[in-house]
């Protein structure tokens, strides 16, 4: 899905999406997790598949380095799936691991997550979750 830079970002931050996850998006790393989890959910939205494997942790389950079956499952899920919101509970940040507890508002209904951040290389990345 294509979006314009001055649209409003898909995270629902209020902000553009130029000022907001698009830097992520094009390779910019988010300089905390609660940054990252955003520019997730808006890439999600966006069939960006490949943002979602660069950013998930080697310890995340779905985690494969053959990536072709895991990206044809992100692209199947975001094709189908219509992102109608994004709601931040807890964020709970520290030096090298850090939770972000939200709701995201889906077609399907809402999903509520505790993900898990570790910072590795300096770099943030999704390693798990937990559902409510």
């Amino acid at each position: 899905m294509k979006i314009s830079s001055n649209a409003p970002c898909p995270c629902y931050s209020g902000e553009k999406y130029k000022k907001c996850c698009q830097p992520y998006h094009k390779g910019i790393f988010p300089s905390n997790a609660l940054k990252l989890m955003r520019s997730r959910y808006s890439a999600y939205s966006l069939n960006l598949a490949d943002y979602i494997l660069k950013t998930t942790h080697p310890n995340n389950p779905d985690y494969t380095v053959e990536t072709s079956l895991w990206k044809q499952s992100i692209l199947e899920f975001s094709h189908n799936t219509q992102f109608l919101g994004l709601k931040i509970g807890e964020f709970i940040d520290g030096e090298t691991v850090a939770y972000v507890t939200f709701e995201a508002i889906l077609d399907s209904g809402s999903l509520k997550e505790k993900s898990r951040f570790l910072k590795e290389d300096g770099k943030w990345l999704y390693e798990s979750g937990s559902f409510d």
